[in-house]
């Protein structure tokens, strides 16, 4: 895998699939290594791109940072920008999943003139204090009830909202992150205890990792075109939420996907891989 340095020395690693104009990918957890985004549903052949799939600090092929302080999201923002200059690129284009928006709305409103076109996949965005509640996920996961195995899940969820942090409970509810419980879905799953930095995680968000009204504000100053892709059956973050982010883009703009759930491009490939395609080609 390449290897670049950071801004404090940390070795950081990335890995390339497709050939072409290159999409820089940034996984979420937060803290996952970036394995788990797989080749986004043939995003690389679809359009015709090479996937730049960037393994965070700690996470993955990349080393763990001597100051572990540097595991919140806004010190990672510098990271990106790194990645950026070893690449030798004047701007990039973007994509982000889940925890990773985060990541991405920070860089976006440090560095507004470095950003192409950039692509928000199922987002959560702390960083704009746009959370989703509780009632929120409990929402969502209520699309699905009539079926013996989301009604497991759904209560199982309840649990977990309530406070029954267990992992029992979060694999009793993990139907609920996919538009489908199939073989895919559930060895996807099973990964993500191997690939998590569990530390890392916890520090993302930590204390002081961002001013949302002024990140607000920052991104006022983004031109380039912004697609914010949600799932249909998502409550982390809900299709409302995801409106409310792309609103916070001069140039943003929502889809929302079909019958897909947290990880739109496992749940219908093609669909995923052709909208972000055109997205990356037109700006619509």
């Amino acid at each position: 895998m390449p290897i670049f340095a950071a801004y404090d020395g940390t070795e950081l690693a990335y890995r390339t699939l497709g050939v072409g104009p290159p999409l820089v990918c940034l996984p979420g957890g937060a803290m996952r290594a970036s394995r788990y985004l797989g080749d986004l549903g043939g995003l690389a052949a679809a359009a015709d791109r090479t996937l730049i799939l960037l393994d965070l600090r700690g996470t993955g092929d990349s080393a763990v940072p001597a100051d572990e302080s540097t595991y919140r999201a806004d010190h990672q923002v510098a990271d990106v920008e790194a990645l950026r200059a070893h690449l030798g690129l004047e701007r990039m284009d973007l994509l982000a999943h889940s925890a990773a928006g985060n990541l991405a709305l920070l860089y976006a409103a440090a560095h507004p003139q470095r950003l192409g076109r950039t692509v928000l996949v199922t987002p959560t965005a702390w960083a704009l204090d746009l959370v989703s509640t509780a009632q929120d996920r409990l929402a969502a996961a209520r699309l699905r009830a009539g079926a013996e195995l989301y009604d497991t899940a759904i209560e199982a969820y309840g649990r977990v909202l309530g406070g029954a942090d267990t992992d029992e409970e979060w694999d009793r509810a993990a139907p609920l992150f996919y538009g489908r419980w199939d073989g895919v879905a559930q060895a996807h799953y099973a990964a993500g205890e191997h690939e998590q930095n569990e530390k890392a995680a916890a520090a993302f968000a930590g204390p002081g990792a961002c001013d949302p009204p002024a990140v607000r504000a920052a991104l006022r100053r983004v031109a380039a075109e912004v697609l914010v892709l949600a799932g249909e059956l998502d409550g982390n973050p809900p299709p409302a939420i995801a409106e409310q982010i792309a609103a916070a883009f001069p140039a943003g703009i929502l889809h929302v996907q079909p019958a897909t759930a947290h990880y739109p491009w496992l749940d219908d490939p093609a669909g995923f891989a052709d909208r972000v395609r055109r997205f990356l080609a037109t700006g619509a």
